[in-house]
């Protein structure tokens, strides 16, 4: 029979680097969203857009459906 061993990989960092850097970004007090230009295309356009394509859909959708529009005879 084949006997399985396991095998430990190396982690990709130590364990104090690791603590170290989240504390350090933990204790940071500024935001950090929103810094370049393009930052406010994917963080606030982009949804915004999502959300009133959405509720036109619906909207049109619940118009269609209490005129009949559409409805298979």
């Amino acid at each position: 029979m084949c006997r399985m061993t396991q095998a430990t990989e190396t982690p990709f960092r130590q364990r104090e680097k690791l603590l170290e850097k989240q504390k350090y970004f933990q204790n940071i007090s500024k935001h950090t969203h929103l810094k370049g230009p393009y930052d406010k295309i994917t963080s606030v356009a982009i949804p915004l857009a999502f959300t009133a394509a959405s509720l036109f859909m619906i909207g049109r959708g619940i118009y269609n459906m209490s005129n009949g529009i559409g409805k298979k005879e």
